[in-house]
């Protein structure tokens, strides 16, 4: 059996990327993206907005007949996307990702796209604050915008012409376990599987501004 690689009918037609995007239940399993590719995807998916550029999100990408085997287990009502994309991609926020924020403040200088002063203010007030979150307002905030760059994986896999499907059907308690993680550390927020659909994803209804919308 021939693994069909390469990228498919790319766009920066916006209209195409938000529009046209369906939530795909069956891929073609013989479209393999390579681990070239899905590093560029991620590279513009990690452009996402985050609460003062922290960037909480992790991305576990399950490609390997192996990996999807295991995480068919814990999905059991989602085996069809699991086992027949290219990839899913497991998004998880990290807990300690507080870590980091010396590295994302001093690389922004670095880079010249911080000042020193601005820096040095933006750090004064973010250490207090999250030093005083619950755990609670902590994982909202890390939710939030792990849900961000969920959808921006969704419309950059579009500009690449593949398609995907979100998916909250699956065992939270165990995945990062199965797969070797740390589990206090690395929560599950959703898996998105990604590939090339081999039947199209149906459109569907959205109520209308007018319901949705109030101005003030």
């Amino acid at each position: 059996m021939s693994i069909l690689t390469g990228n498919y009918q790319k766009t920066n037609d916006f209209n195409k990327i938000a529009l046209e995007r369906r939530s795909v239940k069956v891929y073609d399993p013989e479209v393999k993206i390579s681990r070239e590719e899905m590093t560029e995807i991620l590279a513009k998916v990690s452009r996402a907005p985050s609460a003062i550029n922290m960037q909480p999100w992790r991305f576990l990408v399950i490609d390997s007949l192996e990996g999807k085997e295991k995480l068919a287990s814990l999905a059991s009502f989602n085996q069809t996307q699991v086992l027949t994309s290219s990839a899913v991609i497991a998004v998880f926020y990290d807990s300690n990702n507080i870590e980091y924020m010396d590295e994302i403040f001093n690389k922004a200088v670095e880079l010249g796209y911080m000042p020193q002063d601005i820096k040095d203010m933006q750090l004064q007030q973010a250490r207090p604050y999250y030093a005083s979150l619950t755990p609670s307002a902590l994982r909202d905030i890390n939710m939030l915008d792990s849900g961000l760059v969920s959808m921006q994986l969704m419309l950059v896999a579009r500009a690449h012409g593949y398609d995907t499907n979100p998916m909250a059907g699956y065992d939270k308690d165990r995945i990062a376990e199965v797969f070797h993680l740390d589990k206090e550390r690395f929560q599950p927020v959703m898996l998105l599987s990604i590939g090339k659909a081999s039947k199209e994803g149906y459109p569907s209804y959205r109520l209308p501004v007018d319901t949705i919308t109030t101005w003030a």
